[in-house]
């Protein structure tokens, strides 16, 4: 379908070139944003969880409980808490910090609705590679980190010497996995950003039941399967195992 029509579907995705463009703007901003935050977060918390500490099983079985939640539920709870006249704005009035609600959604407030998605996908959906991550650390053999102590090595230097070479087959895994999950992100986009804020997976939804062209729809699903699959082999090339370490 992507290739029927005169022109084909996908030639007709550059015929309106400003909404095209808006689309791939937000979607590569998401991505870029997202996926960095989450590995970060996957990668420090994999650390910090090797540690043994009283409570440590419930600090991180509510660390993984987003990953649980449904992507409407959790673009709800955070519509919720940012709304005018939600739970955050409710918080700072009585404060005192702010005289009057702070508005996140909305064409006028685009950025900060984009800002809220992503916070929204950091907390939910951050465990899933975490748990990628915290796998591969663990197979880590301690005996690295205890001759690095030997040499007087620093956390960080740990980090990038050890850790990170060490963790690039996992870091492989959750970037792939990851990615092919937030470009097919629709419920938290359309629910926190509605029309506002457009991406590719979106682009799919509102072509096909919204203005009923499937053949639009089915341009932009090739597109996202294209880029995801041209990503998946840079992730490959970037962290062949057995290179840096």
């Amino acid at each position: 379908m992507a290739f029927s029509g005169n022109p084909p579907a996908l030639v007709q995705l550059f015929q309106d070139f400003e909404r095209f463009k808006e689309v791939i703007f937000y979607t590569i901003l998401t991505i870029v944003t997202v996926i960095p935050l989450q590995l970060i977060i996957a990668i420090f918390a994999s650390i910090f969880f090797l540690n043994h500490f009283r409570g440590r099983e419930l600090v991180l079985y509510f660390f993984i409980l987003p990953v649980a939640i449904s992507e409407v539920a959790g673009a709800l709870f955070w519509y919720t808490m940012f709304s005018s006249s939600g739970l955050l704005n409710k918080l700072l009035i009585w404060l005192g910090v702010i005289p009057n609600p702070v508005y996140f959604f909305g064409y006028e407030f685009r950025d900060r609705t984009l800002l809220v998605i992503v916070l929204e996908e950091v907390w939910r959906a951050t465990a899933i590679v975490f748990t990628i991550i915290y796998a591969g650390i663990q197979m880590i053999n301690r005996e690295y980190f205890e001759a690095a102590d030997v040499f007087g090595f620093n956390f960080w230097q740990k980090l990038r010497y050890i850790t990170v070479p060490l963790l690039k087959p996992s870091i492989q895994t959750a970037l792939i996995i990851r990615t092919l999950f937030a470009f097919q992100i629709v419920g938290p986009i359309l629910i926190l950003g509605g029309e506002y804020i457009r991406v590719m997976a979106t682009e799919v939804v509102y072509w096909y039941s919204q203005r009923m062209d499937p053949y639009i729809a089915s341009a932009w699903a090739v597109l996202v399967g294209v880029v995801t699959f041209v990503l998946s082999i840079l992730y490959i090339r970037m962290f062949r195992a057995g290179e840096g370490a």
